[in-house]
């Protein structure tokens, strides 16, 4: 097995920004995005960021309302972005914001949209209860096709790391919703808007810790998942698994900062890097005092010779 220790790569300049960093994403030219969900603990609203792996700078944009996922859309500056209840289209340069589908889960309250992926023909994304108590929140499909927006599921708490794949020559959705501990596969038709039966790929009720955020492989063949450690551990850890054996391949740690929220692979000076996002979010004084690199962004050495351009909107 592979062992690697993350270096810290960026420590956001205020508290806000380090409280629930997400959803990194490679953008190419040596640039990812990523997401603060939001900005403090009774906080509404949370941002957009930019993070320059050439200068080692960050650029942040507010949002009216918490992201849970961004991607890049063809359109220079402009994402599309998981915002509360609604996915809208923001330009990051002027900050405006437009509507492509939303709202959703209107039949219950205390939810918001999580996490998301893009697949052929459209997005899937998933919402979470805001307590991470009930299993109430929406797993949806927006079809580009029709620009139709399907329920899919209506049963998740916390809808986390998601990937397009095939699966048995199948399309398919790798799916987490992170409180199961359990890694599933949906056969996906995105025609007819259905998911089939789940299967189990990854059993994970073992771990102490919570899986999160997830990405693939460059050849497809295991999932690299960040976990979400809500104890207080001396490091946080993200984990490569063979998705036909369950093997572990290899692990990532970040010191001093237990919460791993989301993996992204982003291609830099000829070698492909993993990107961490850590979490401030739950912790106590004594524990921020404890863990000090909590909330800040990690990178590392990886395996991999390349990694194919992430797709854009």
């Amino acid at each position: 097995m592979l062992n690697y220790e993350a270096e810290l790569l960026y420590r956001p300049t205020s508290a806000e920004l380090r409280f629930l960093p997400e959803g990194p994403y490679d953008l190419g030219g040596g640039r990812f995005s990523w997401v603060g969900i939001q900005h403090g603990a009774t906080a509404r609203t949370g941002s957009l960021n930019i993070f320059d792996l050439n200068t080692r700078r960050n650029s942040s944009l507010d949002l009216p309302g918490r992201p849970g996922f961004a991607f890049p859309t063809a359109h220079a500056d402009q994402f599309v972005v998981g915002l509360e209840r609604h996915v809208r289209l923001v330009n990051f340069a002027t900050g405006e914001v437009a509507d492509v589908c939303g709202p959703v889960d209107d039949e219950v309250q205390g939810t918001i949209i999580n996490d998301a992926t893009l697949i052929p023909g459209g997005i899937v994304f998933g919402c979470k209860d805001v307590k991470f108590e009930e299993s109430k929140a929406g797993l949806y499909l927006w079809r580009s096709s029709d620009r139709s927006l399907v329920a899919l599921r209506r049963d998740q708490t916390c809808s986390n790391g998601k990937k397009p794949l095939l699966w048995h020559g199948q399309p398919s959705l790798l799916d987490i919703d992170t409180p199961t501990k359990l890694v599933v596969v949906y056969p996906l038709d995105v025609a007819q808007g259905t998911l089939g039966e789940p299967s189990v790929v990854l059993d994970l009720r073992d771990e102490p810790a919570y899986p999160d955020g997830m990405v693939l492989t460059p050849d497809g063949t295991a999932a690299i998942i960040a976990f979400y450690d809500p104890f207080n551990v001396a490091a946080g850890v993200a984990r490569q698994y063979n998705l036909a054996t369950g093997r572990v391949e290899g692990e990532w740690r970040t010191p001093q900062s237990p919460r791993v929220t989301c993996p992204a692979l982003v291609a830099h000076a000829g070698q492909v890097r993993l990107v961490l996002t850590t979490a401030v979010e739950h912790m106590t004084d004594e524990e921020k005092l404890q863990h000090v690199n909590a909330g800040c962004l990690f990178m590392a050495e990886t395996p991999f010779d390349s990694v194919a351009p992430a797709p854009v909107f």
